[in-house]
């Protein structure tokens, strides 16, 4: 469904216009339409959790032919990873709920929207943390009332993460200056399959230090997670301040650093 006024243009998507529209696929077809200047989550990797849904902005530059209107035209983005382009946007990608379109000049327009990311349904495998390929689904309105259609590929990548989590505990409180602390806490990240946050396996992390009342955190060891995602470890006490544990993201995985935890020491 497409709504819009003169110089802007609004579509609606379900999985992709094509498809809400049901037109057969023809992707031999030649549209003129060209799709560029595509940015997905303003160049930031999107980290995904297990529940809360994700709208990441998209926004692209869109051409069509000489002797079309903007609202005969629609160029519609999605992400897509392992599988063929047209195999992509039948089904397992990530799709847009709606852009909108601005003309800028003769047969061109700027356009911005959201992808939707559900993840108890748009991700069913830990592997789809991983970069993914942008494609856009180009559909063209002729005089007769009929449409052409084409996939665009080589649009551009886009990166999806798995969200994490750090805990901390540090103990005893209060503890006597000079005396051992025992520093303890947990990497956990989504686990998409399992649709749980569960251990982060054999990830190092870094303890870091913040004495009270000062602003900046200091590193004092980097500890190797367990098989289950613990750590634990020991430092001297030496002054009041907080303790946490952080560590930077990778290529499949956010990253993640706990609350401070607050250390009275006598």
């Amino acid at each position: 469904m497409r709504t819009g006024r003169p110089g802007t243009m609004a579509v609606l998507v379900g999985a992709l216009a094509l498809a809400a529209l049901d037109v057969p696929a023809a992707e031999a077809a030649d549209t003129g339409i060209t799709v560029s200047k595509v940015v997905v989550n303003s160049g930031k990797p999107i980290i995904v959790g297990i529940t809360e849904e994700k709208l990441p902005p998209i926004s692209f530059h869109m051409n069509w032919p000489s002797g079309y209107d903007l609202g005969d035209a629609d160029g519609d983005p999605f992400l897509y990873h392992d599988t063929t382009v047209s195999k992509g946007a039948d089904g397992g990608g990530i799709y847009t709920t709606s852009y909108t379109c601005y003309e800028d000049g003769s047969h061109a327009a700027n356009c911005e929207g959201e992808l939707i990311i559900k993840p108890r349904r748009t991700l069913d495998s830990n592997n789809d943390a991983t970069t993914w390929k942008i494609g856009a689904s180009a559909l063209l309105w002729g005089t007769d009332g009929q449409p052409e259609h084409e996939y665009l590929t080589g649009l551009g990548t886009a990166q999806v993460k798995r969200a994490a989590r750090a805990t901390v505990n540090a103990s005893p409180e209060p503890v006597t200056k000079g005396k051992t602390l025992t520093v303890t806490g947990k990497l956990t990240r989504a686990d998409w399959v399992k649709h749980a946050y569960t251990g982060y396996s054999g990830k190092s992390a870094k303890l870091q230090f913040r004495k009270a009342g000062t602003s900046t955190y200091s590193t004092i060891k980097i500890v190797k997670a367990s098989s289950t995602g613990a750590l634990k470890t020991t430092v001297k006490a030496s002054a009041d301040g907080y303790w946490r544990w952080t560590f930077s993201e990778t290529a499949t995985t956010g990253g993640a650093t706990a609350a401070g935890d607050y250390v009275d020491v006598k």
